[in-house]
């Protein structure tokens, strides 16, 4: 080994070893420990010039003892912290949550996983999270028992979610949800049999959308419309007699249905929206059939989508499932399957959208038709939300509230959730939910196991063999 003189600023560093049979990078990285200088500052003058890290020494031509002249500032000192180490597990549980980035996980109370990855997706939404905190200890007179005792458990299981960084018991909700849903609680050989995740979620949304509803019309908006209610409005067509007739429904998801056709969820939310139906036709005396047609005229602040991967095989009787690949977009824009008038309604804010993104990514405001043929637009780091949880870079005054504006909504949404369902069959397998945090990051809560997740293995959950696939995604809009 060569030893070497390093002269830098008034400091003089003799017998400084080189291994010449190592790149210069490592030589860097000794004279780093010596003086504070990170590799990439140090200026070392050599015979031709400033040596670099990857410099082949033979033809560097550095001799025994040889006196080098390096220049560059060293980092700044870190103070010693005035107090000592504090432990994560000495903190508050509350600060605990703060500092592992996660609420708790969910134990398993046999064959629950379908619970507790509903119970995990739902807890995610803030906007829910208040309303349930805003809800009287006391049963309203026109509620049931078991909704309110179910609505009282969701608030308390939240709540206790929200404080702990243990995994925790779900017991009193687990008994309330098979008290006021019986099915949940049926039994195979003295054990509780698995259930179908999209029924448990649906269920739960409409307890909570009867106990949350305002005592009266004129009193705030229905908080769980607000949230998740999504308003369809269907012309129905017999194209036997000409017969025509509208209706106006409210439904909590939308169904994306899965055909050999359908290779993304966009495909398969316009085949969701026209179906076929038979009836009896008033003109014709008989029974026809009419097409269907529906398209959104009202969008919420989340908006559920539901592969219908699940159907009933007469042949084995028993349910069997679609395992086809369907993609689906880290970010959605619905405009397209919107009604004229709630395009119209649509188009200002999402101008207002489109100048804001363009902003962050340098370019100047111009028109753009809102029709665009790119409806599902990839997320990038220019175009994401600047907070991390799918909102626009200018937050909405009632952030946290579940009542907003309409013209606050652009008809593009963000990814925050994804329930899926690994296995062949909805009487078996295992359910998991993948969440977004409020810091951008991914968790998978597996029961009562939370593990982070990379956003790009977000969506190969997509379906098309054994593993994971989704099953119900969970969208929040992008408002202005």
């Amino acid at each position: 080994m060569l030893t070497v003189t390093v002269k830098w600023q008034k400091e003089v560093f003799s017998k400084v070893e080189i291994d010449t049979d190592q790149p210069p990078y490592v030589f860097k990285c000794q004279l780093y420990d010596l003086t504070g200088v990170p590799p990439e500052r140090q200026k070392i003058m050599v015979k031709g010039g400033l040596l670099k890290d990857d410099a082949d020494w033979a033809t560097v031509g550095v001799k025994q003892g040889q006196k080098l002249m390096m220049m560059g500032t060293a980092d700044e000192i870190v103070k010693a912290p005035e107090k000592g180490p504090v432990f994560m597990e000495d903190l508050p549980e509350e600060e605990q949550v703060v500092a592992v980035g996660h609420t708790a996980g969910l134990f398993n109370l046999g064959n629950t996983c379908y619970m507790n990855s509903t119970v995990q997706c739902l807890h995610s939404v803030p906007e829910l999270k208040s309303a349930l905190a805003d809800y009287p200890s006391e049963r309203k007179n026109d509620l049931d028992q078991t909704s309110h005792m179910l609505t009282a458990a969701t608030r308390e299981l939240f709540n206790e979610l929200d404080k702990s960084v243990k995994p925790v018991a779900p017991m009193q909700f687990w008994m309330v949800l098979r008290k006021k849903y019986p099915q949940f609680g049926q039994l195979h050989n003295g054990v509780f049999m698995q259930q179908d995740a999209e029924e448990c979620w649906t269920q739960l949304l409409y307890t909570l959308s009867q106990s949350l509803r305002p005592p009266s019309p004129s009193d705030n908006p229905d908080a769980m419309k607000a949230l998740f209610g999504i308003e369809l409005v269907s012309r129905i067509c017999c194209q036997e007699s000409g017969e025509e007739s509208s209706e106006t429904e409210s439904v909590y998801s939308l169904k994306c249905h899965i055909s050999q056709e359908v290779n993304h969820l966009h495909e398969g939310l316009k085949h969701g929206l026209k179906s076929e139906l038979e009836k009896a036709s008033p003109s014709l005396g008989r029974s026809a059939i009419y097409v269907k047609e529906s398209r959104i005229n009202a969008l919420p602040r989340y908006l559920t989508v539901q592969f219908v991967r699940f159907f009933w095989k007469r042949e084995s009787n028993q349910k069997a499932k679609i395992l086809r690949k369907v993609d689906y977009p880290l970010q959605l824009d619905v405009y397209d399957l919107c009604s004229e008038d709630l395009r119209k309604k649509l188009e200002a804010p999402r101008k207002i959208l489109r100048d804001e993104e363009g902003k962050k990514l340098g370019l100047k405001a111009k028109e753009k038709s809102s029709d665009s043929k790119d409806n599902d637009v990839k997320m990038t780091e220019a175009e994401g939300p600047s907070n991390g949880s799918g909102e626009s870079s200018k937050p909405t005054s009632d952030e946290g509230s579940s009542s907003y504006k309409e013209s606050n909504l652009t008809g593009v949404y963000d990814l925050v959730a994804v329930l899926t369902h690994k296995g062949r069959s909805a009487d078996s397998g295992h359910y998991v939910a993948w969440v977004k945090q409020e810091s951008g990051k991914w968790i998978e809560y597996d029961d009562d196991n939370p593990i982070p997740q990379r956003e790009e293995d977000i969506t190969k959950l997509s379906g098309g063999g054994d593993w994971h696939m989704a099953y119900i995604c969970m969208y929040k809009a992008r408002t202005i």
